[in-house]
């Protein structure tokens, strides 16, 4: 018997705008497909699956305006630090038996000028100067305006 499972990583953002009073999505990347870094199958996939010693487990997205991580990638390039940091805590479900997905929300607050944005990653940590990205791509570049937040989605799917 063969079993020829592979492991995929894939993001959604939505750009919720609040100025009208009400919340209204004026942006959605649609599901994309990204890059998982060597660091994201050994140290967060292999390892957490395997209990070693030094694994990590995906807690945080984090947003940015630069290029898809390398395979050998560490960051995020121009990754967003408004206020006191913008990574973004994130809910761990399993939404099917294949499919692990985090959810979390950049708060309208947080961004104190309007920002292009382009990039996402996922990170074992909320600091922006620690931690190896697990996974990440680029989307279409937007603008995000301060009193719009941004709903994020990442799953990591087994097929």
């Amino acid at each position: 018997m063969k079993d020829s499972t592979a492991v995929k990583g894939f993001f959604r953002l939505n750009i919720i705008d609040h100025s009208n009073g009400k919340a209204e999505v004026v942006g959605d990347s649609g599901w994309k497909e990204n890059q998982i870094t060597n660091v994201g199958y050994e140290t967060y996939i292999v390892g957490q699956v395997g209990s070693i010693a030094g694994s990590l487990r995906p807690s945080h997205l984090a947003l940015g305006l630069g290029s898809t991580p390398a395979s050998n990638g560490t960051g995020l390039e121009s990754e967003l630090v408004d206020a006191a940091g913008c990574r973004i805590a994130v809910t761990p479900s399993a939404v099917s038996s294949k499919t692990l997905q985090f959810v979390g929300t950049l708060a309208s607050n947080v961004i104190t000028a309007t920002r292009a944005i382009a990039n996402i990653g996922i990170f074992a940590t909320s600091s922006i100067t620690a931690g190896s990205i697990m996974a990440g791509n680029t989307y279409a570049a937007s603008t995000l305006q301060t009193n719009q937040s941004v709903n994020l989605s990442y799953q990591i799917r087994f097929a």
